[in-house]
């Protein structure tokens, strides 16, 4: 007995042929009944739109991610440069301090001097009239004076630059600017009693 292989041939591709003709049916009535799906006509269907929707969610995840980890940079950044400026107005007032401190030994060296200085004129002056040796006594007491503002501003400086949150300027106060009236005007009666004497 011959097997007719051209007519199940021919019974194989019309099976086919049917199978194709309801699947295309069955998947335009899916996507009429499914608004959400995308149906992409002439190649694909339920599958290709399904992928799409993956691939929508997966890039939508990515930027999101993305765009946290842009704002994490950011809010970093901005905190580094708070970080900076905060350091800069430290060490600003530090080398401030320091100027202070320079110039308030410095007072206190002239004040030291002068008054040493003074001791040469003190037997002309102790040995004349009595508004000299007033003159000398006022005088070393403003010297005096001077070089102990000088020392009492020069702690306070330091006492402002050791504080943790320093982040300004730490003033000599009222102390330190009298240090420079008291030793001129110290030197100044010292010089009228030599004069006058």
């Amino acid at each position: 007995m011959a097997v007719p292989w051209l007519r199940i041939l021919n019974a194989v591709l019309g099976i086919n042929e049917i199978a194709r003709v309801v699947k295309g049916r069955s998947a335009a009535a899916a996507a009429a009944d499914d608004p959400d799906q995308l149906a992409v006509s002439g190649r694909g269907g339920p599958l290709e739109a399904r992928m799409a929707g993956v691939v929508v969610a997966a890039l939508k995840e990515a930027f999101d991610r993305d765009h946290q980890r842009l704002e994490l940079e950011r809010e970093q950044i901005e905190a580094e440069r708070l970080r900076a400026e905060r350091i800069l107005r430290i060490e600003l007032a530090r080398q401030a301090g320091d100027q202070e401190i320079g110039r308030l030994r410095l007072l206190a060296g002239v004040a030291i001097a002068s008054w040493l200085g003074t001791l040469f004129f003190s037997a002309h002056l102790a040995g004349g009239a009595s508004g000299g040796r007033v003159a000398l006594g006022v005088g070393w007491l403003l010297l005096l004076a001077a070089l102990a503002a000088s020392f009492v501003a020069q702690s306070a400086v330091t006492r402002g630059l050791n504080r943790t949150d320093a982040r300004e300027f730490a003033s000599s106060g009222t102390a330190g600017a009298l240090a420079p009236w008291l030793l001129v005007s110290g030197l100044a009666v010292i010089g009228l009693g030599v004069l006058f004497a």
